[in-house]
């Protein structure tokens, strides 16, 4: 079997952790860091930092040293960082 992931566990592990998402969790509905990157508009080192640094809650999948973002998650954080301005809710400042 031809994965990219370090063990034949990863993947197991990686189902346990969204145990509401087993039918959507393979290695082809996980995003690497480099397509993840590029659907925030962001850089893989700015991933890469965030990960370490814990900065922004952005969920990651931990595959031996191997990472992968799962398609919902980014859409989650993307829809928890929008914000109106406070012209567009009628609040005067």
């Amino acid at each position: 079997m031809n994965t990219p992931y370090a063990s034949p566990h990863a993947l197991v592990d990686a189902v346990r952790q969204h145990p509401g998402d087993n039918a959507t969790l393979t290695p082809e509905t996980l995003l690497t860091p480099e397509q993840a990157a590029q659907v925030l508009g962001l850089s893989v080192k700015t991933l890469a930092t965030w990960r370490s640094t814990g900065r922004h809650a952005l969920s990651f999948i931990k595959c031996g040293s191997r990472i992968r973002y799962r398609r919902a998650d980014l859409d989650a954080w993307l829809a928890s960082r929008q914000h109106s301005s406070a012209a567009a809710q009628g609040v005067v400042v």
